[in-house]
């Protein structure tokens, strides 16, 4: 038993690590051919068919690019292609999506007090919400009313907070916000995958034939590539606030995440602005600061919580069943129940850090695997061990972890 959920903890960190570097890949060149663009300069003696160029200086060299309105006359010898970046982003976001929220549905997708859901019910609503928010986007943007892009992003941003507060009625408050930056996530690496990386194969495919590629679908592929662009900083807010209970768990978590898409567009807009020398909106960032001071006022409304007698699943009756479980309720109270409260008692906390509440038997029960990990093999709590749990008290929640295991559950 201890060697598995060891493994299956290594398991999700390779995830979330490769998650992250694929990520910041992605983001990184996303936001470098974004501010490439807008800085390019039209000047004389351009190649046919250029639309400008750009001096750059980096890591001791200099780089002279220039970008092709359309296509260049000919095929380049070499070409490189920018879309593995996005495509891992997303598989491994939606792998991380499978191992704790889908895995772990229970604990992390459900909430009876939001929808009492069964697990593959809300597996099911997960996937065809992510199937859902690609298909009408997609429809959206290739049909008449998307020809207008200010349009488009106005109906892309009432999709979105529609989805926000679609999402907070059905799963539990962390997995709402996370599935709403999956949501877009899927939006945007869909971009990628079924309209930026055909358009650039057509236009290869008609170079290669000896063909005048079709302006139509770089313009296209401009477009996807812009919504993209403002979208970005939201999603990566979203994936954090699983980690922070005052975004997830207050009772205006989609108005929250709603205000969030609008300072990605604030911040966004000064950072293009800027790159395409069209000066310093300044006002941007006075706007940012009220949306947040308005998010931070948000987050402080009341927090939800499980109600003090809920109903312990199965699992959690085998833990409280499991010996020791007597002790182990004495330890985590006096150990760790003044921080993880409905009203914390220990100074300076204000609500139960993580959402995660360690006061009644039926608490520690549910949370027994975070204790196991938290406080019994490692010694990540409590915080520089502050309430001085002993050697003997670890030893004896890994004993009684161990002991549930044996019982019959399985890990």
């Amino acid at each position: 038993m201890y060697d598995w959920v060891v493994l299956w903890e290594w398991v999700q960190i390779a995830a979330r690590w490769t998650h992250v570097i694929v990520a910041i890949a992605w983001i990184g060149s996303s936001f470098y051919f974004i501010a490439l663009d807008l800085g390019l300069q039209k000047v004389p003696h351009l190649p046919p068919g250029a639309s400008g160029e750009e001096w750059q200086v980096h890591g001791g060299g200099f780089y002279h690019i220039q970008k092709y309105l359309v296509a260049p006359e000919m095929m380049p010898e070499h070409l490189t292609w920018f879309k593995w970046e996005s495509y891992t982003t997303w598989l491994s976001g939606f792998t991380m999506l499978v191992l704790v929220y889908y895995l772990g549905a229970q604990f992390f997708l459900i909430d009876p007090a939001v929808m009492d859901l069964t697990v593959w019910q809300a597996v099911g609503i997960s996937l065809a919400s992510l199937a859902f928010g690609w298909v009408i986007y997609d429809q959206i943007s290739k049909s008449k009313f998307g020809d207008d892009n200010t349009r488009l992003m106005i109906l892309l941003y009432v999709i979105l907070v529609g989805m926000a507060w679609f999402y907070v009625h059905v799963f539990s408050g962390r997995a709402a916000m996370l599935h709403l930056g999956a949501f877009t996530a899927t939006v945007m690496s869909g971009n990628v995958f079924f309209v930026i990386m055909p358009n650039q194969r057509i236009v290869v495919k008609d170079l290669i034939a000896g063909r005048t590629p079709d302006a139509k679908y770089g313009k296209i592929a401009k477009q996807r590539s812009t919504h993209n662009n403002y979208l970005t900083l939201p999603v990566i807010f979203l994936m954090l606030s699983n980690h922070y209970p005052l975004i997830f768990a207050t009772e205006y978590n989609w108005i929250i995440a709603s205000l969030v898409f609008l300072m990605g567009v604030t911040i966004r807009h000064w950072f293009n602005t800027r790159h395409a020398r069209q000066g310093s909106p300044h006002w941007t960032w006075f706007v940012t600061a009220l949306l947040f001071i308005a998010v931070a006022w948000l987050s402080t409304a009341p927090m939800r919580h499980r109600p003090e007698q809920a109903a312990m699943t199965q699992t959690d009756l085998i833990y409280a069943s499991a010996p020791g479980f007597a002790d182990i309720t004495s330890i985590i109270q006096g150990r760790c129940s003044m921080c993880h409260a409905r009203a914390p008692s220990f100074d300076g906390i204000h609500w139960a850090p993580k959402g995660v509440l360690l006061e009644t038997p039926s608490d520690i029960a549910h949370e027994a695997r975070r204790i196991y990990l938290q406080a019994g093999i490692t010694h990540a709590m409590p915080p520089a061990n502050l309430s001085f749990i002993e050697p003997a008290e670890r030893a004896a929640i890994v004993k009684w972890y161990e002991g549930a295991a044996g019982s019959g559950l399985q890990g």
